[in-house]
């Protein structure tokens, strides 16, 4: 399993990324499931910061994310929870209220982890209303603050496993 992350595309509406941490199933889901986490590792590219991070986990619950970047820059993110399988799957809508297209609409995000031994690979599925969404989202870069996240996300599960 490589520690990198991967973007691919499956079918015209969907993106798929993939992502192995050296940790167990159990510490990525809890980083990846409470604020106070969150807020350490989910904050983008470098000079960006989360300044926002709301999270009801559980179904019908709802989230809300925001991020403050260089110049004014901003995003945020909200949705609902449809599907929580601790420590294993997450099914949620997101919306992008600010700092996106705004014709990328709601997408449906599915977020599996798989324990492969000694390393987890996170999976999560993205599924938009249109090619035309997809692609937009593609053309954005997001793969770049994701990437970044991801690696914040690994030194910390790195430090908390040792």
């Amino acid at each position: 399993m490589t520690s990198k992350l991967n973007v691919s595309t499956s079918g015209e509406r969907e993106i798929v990324i993939t992502r192995a941490f050296n940790a167990p199933r159990e510490l990525v889901w809890e980083t990846m499931s409470k604020p106070e986490l969150l807020k350490r590792w989910l904050f983008g590219p470098p000079g960006w910061e989360m300044t926002v991070c709301e999270e009801d986990q559980r179904v019908g619950g709802t989230f809300r994310w925001a991020w403050s970047g260089p110049d004014g820059a901003g995003m945020s993110m909200t949705g609902v929870y449809r599907e929580i399988v601790p420590p294993e799957r997450c099914v949620r809508t997101e919306s992008f209220e600010t700092g996106c297209v705004p014709q990328m609409g709601e997408q449906l995000s599915t977020l599996v982890l798989a324990d492969k031994g000694e390393q987890t690979l996170l999976t999560i599925t993205v599924q938009y209303p249109s090619k035309e969404a997809r692609d937009g989202a593609l053309a954005s870069g997001m793969e770049h603050g994701m990437a970044a996240g991801y690696d914040r996300l690994d030194e910390y599960l790195t430090g908390v496993a040792v």
